[in-house]
């Protein structure tokens, strides 16, 4: 990989960081080349040296580079990508058909011995990619165009894991024996990507050899631009067609034709510690409950650019909403009659200290003496798993790689869930998590996850305020850009901009 060549838009972006606040209403978008070439500037750039088996994965995911077995549609349930058919053979066996001439971006084609290569690679890497945590899987060879893929324990939800870009299947040239995988022209998606520089930037050129639609697009330039400030300048000045994660703080300076809020199946939660001090009390739990005013959140932190939460998984599942019950002879509050408790939260996601700040007003005026404690993330999590807390702010991811909230809701509300800050032990609640979790995907499935989110919300250790969105820049000239509450795919085949004649 080249590490010294800077790509036109990285020296656009760094013009467009340099100008922020020099112009006005009188600006012009610079004239844009025929070509139709998209220019992405991304938030984060690689950690991992683009291997898809890490986080890095999903930009390869939304630059519709690298491809896996199946993708997820708005449910959640899966569909047919580079495999056509899927069968359960028995309980710990699925069989996979594979989708017949394929070509990798090297010119190879996918073939049984392909998928069992990148699958095995992913199972056996240290660390584990994150959605084989606590999995055991094995894949082998069922003839030319077929793999059996057996979990030591029954996955009803195996082929939605599938579907996570940490297993998208590359070329077996991508995997060295060192145990590294590179992405480099290794791909089968409908763009090959054909050089990184470092993390500064990264090309793509539309691969015409694709097995399905042929891209509109040319190619890609890329370029990380981690600066949210430049970010928005970039969409503002026509520096980059798509933007990636424009800051609230940026969006009122943009011009709104161009920016699109994605619901993010994120939710800002306050957890309350069950097990020790003030919120042991179900009456005072409901106290807090009752005294977060959740609207002034949104307006004021939020700058209305998310939604009032009523429950746990918010409306980038629109069937939870459909599915939701209210919470049946919820618990009376208590008067709080000056208790003190500790509010904690973490200065990593900006938002957050803001909102400790007016939660804490809206709390001691029904009652309460609050103290705030505010660190960095790193430096807080331990204190909060521990239960050093009375409440504690979190930005929560509900639907993790596999499409599904039950993952999520087993580590933050079962008795010997990993990350559960609310301290919350309650038998019905794992139960119910457990009857979920062994439901194949559908909708008897999501009406069994509504069942165990009534059952936690009945216990007011974790108290949902709001659900996040993402800002999306598209330029005026920009189509089919893909506005993706998953974060899998940004840019496909579809994706164009459309170029002015003379």
């Amino acid at each position: 990989m080249s590490l010294l060549r800077v790509s036109p838009l990285a020296g656009l972006l760094s013009a467009a960081l340099l100008l922020t606040g020099c112009f006005n209403e009188a600006d012009k978008t610079p004239e844009k080349s025929a070509d139709q070439r998209l220019r992405l500037a991304m938030l984060q750039p690689p950690r991992s040296g683009l291997t898809p088996l890490s986080d890095d994965a999903f930009k390869l995911s939304r630059w519709s580079t690298a491809e896996t077995l199946v993708v997820l549609d708005k449910l959640g349930e899966a569909q047919p990508a580079l495999a056509t058919n899927w069968q359960q053979t028995g309980n710990n066996r699925w069989r996979f058909e594979l989708r017949s001439g394929v070509k990798f971006h090297d010119g190879s084609e996918l073939d049984a011995t392909t998928v069992v290569n990148a699958l095995t690679v992913a199972a056996s890497a240290a660390p584990k990619p994150r959605i084989l945590d606590g999995v055991q899987l094995t894949a082998e060879a069922d003839g030319q165009m077929a793999v059996i893929v057996t979990t030591a324990q029954p996955d009803p939800l195996l082929p939605q894991r599938l579907s996570s870009p940490q297993l998208a299947i590359l070329s077996q040239k991508a995997y060295s024996a060192e145990g590294t995988v590179n992405p480099l022209h290794t791909g089968s998606g409908p763009f090959e990507l054909v050089q990184v520089n470092g993390t500064s930037s990264a090309r793509l050129e539309r691969f015409a050899g694709y097995w399905g639609e042929r891209a509109k697009a040319s190619g890609i330039d890329v370029s990380f631009v981690p600066d949210g400030t430049a970010r928005g300048a970039a969409l503002r000045t026509g520096a980059a067609d798509i933007v990636e994660a424009i800051p609230v703080s940026q969006a009122p300076l943009l011009d709104q034709r161009l920016i699109h809020e994605v619901p993010m199946p994120r939710t800002n939660t306050l957890y309350l510690n069950t097990k020790s001090g003030v919120m042991q009390d179900a009456a005072m739990r409901a106290a807090v409950r009752d005294a977060i005013n959740r609207q002034q959140l949104v307006d004021n932190v939020y700058e209305k650019r998310a939604d009032v939460a009523k429950g746990l998984l918010g409306p980038a599942l629109p069937w939870a909403a459909e599915l939701r019950q209210p919470v049946s002879d919820p618990v009376t509050a208590a008067k709080p009659a000056g208790e003190t408790i500790t509010l904690a939260t973490f200065s990593d996601r900006a938002e957050l200290p803001e909102v400790a700040v007016y939660l804490a007003q809206q709390l001691t005026t029904a009652g309460f003496t609050v103290n705030q404690v505010v660190r960095e993330y790193s430096q807080i999590e331990s204190d909060a798993l521990a239960g050093k807390f009375d409440a504690f702010i979190l930005s929560r991811a509900t639907v993790l790689d596999s499409g599904d909230p039950v993952a999520y809701m087993y580590s933050d509300f079962a008795c010997k869930g990993s990350f559960n800050i609310a301290q919350l032990c309650r038998p019905e609640i794992d139960q119910a998590l457990q009857k979920a979790a062994a439901i194949p995907a559908g909708n008897a499935r999501r009406e069994a996850i509504m069942q165990a989110e009534n059952l936690i919300l009945a216990t007011d250790a974790a108290i949902p305020m709001l659900h996040e969105r993402v800002i999306q820049g598209e330029a005026a000239d920009i189509r089919d850009a893909v506005r993706d509450p998953r974060e899998r795919t940004l840019i496909n085949a579809a994706t164009q901009r459309m170029v002015q004649a003379d």
